[in-house]
């Protein structure tokens, strides 16, 4: 099953690295990873999607815990605990009136944005959860040509009073 985990850590040198070479070395597997630094540069919040079941995602999230420079480590399997989104940025060939006229259709039914044009070319920004961008990608590959595209991986945040700072 999908799992969210979300880590808390002292913003230094290598971090990450130990962050994903524990994920390597226990045989799991990173769908997708962010990181950035919070409010405080001192720390940063990394953020990975992953499959498996919950003693699995123990598992891990202990091992985590153990790492030198990691504050907090929380695991979401319930989505609805959590605001996430992913961004999306395709780039679509779009050549003809037709089809320049079908790409901005579903760009304006899933509420997503042209950011860039040539006279050939669009690059097309979508915000939302995973599975709405995957429905997303499939729709305007059925509209146009999929030259490429760029996915952020998910970011989220714990919704009411949990927090990973608390």
């Amino acid at each position: 099953m999908r799992q969210i985990i979300s880590i808390l850590l002292e913003n230094q040198i290598g971090a990450l690295s130990r962050i994903v070479g524990l994920f390597s070395q226990r045989g799991y597997n990173i769908e997708t990873i962010t990181a950035a630094p919070t409010e405080d540069n001192t720390l940063s919040r990394i953020t990975i999607l992953t499959e498996g079941d919950n003693v699995k995602v123990e598992r891990i999230t202990k091992q985590l815990n153990k790492l030198v420079n990691v504050i907090k480590v929380s695991s979401v399997e319930d989505h609805r605990q959590m605001v996430e989104r992913e961004i999306l940025f395709v780039k679509v060939q779009a050549l003809g009136h037709n089809v320049r006229e079908e790409l901005k259709t579903v760009c304006d039914i899933f509420k997503a944005e042209i950011v860039d044009l040539t006279p050939e070319l669009f690059i097309v920004q979508y915000v939302n959860t995973s599975p709405e961008v995957d429905r997303f990608l499939k729709a305007i590959s059925e509209e146009a040509d999929v030259i490429e595209t760029v996915r952020s991986g998910v970011c989220g945040i714990f919704r009411g009073d949990h927090s990973l700072h608390s």
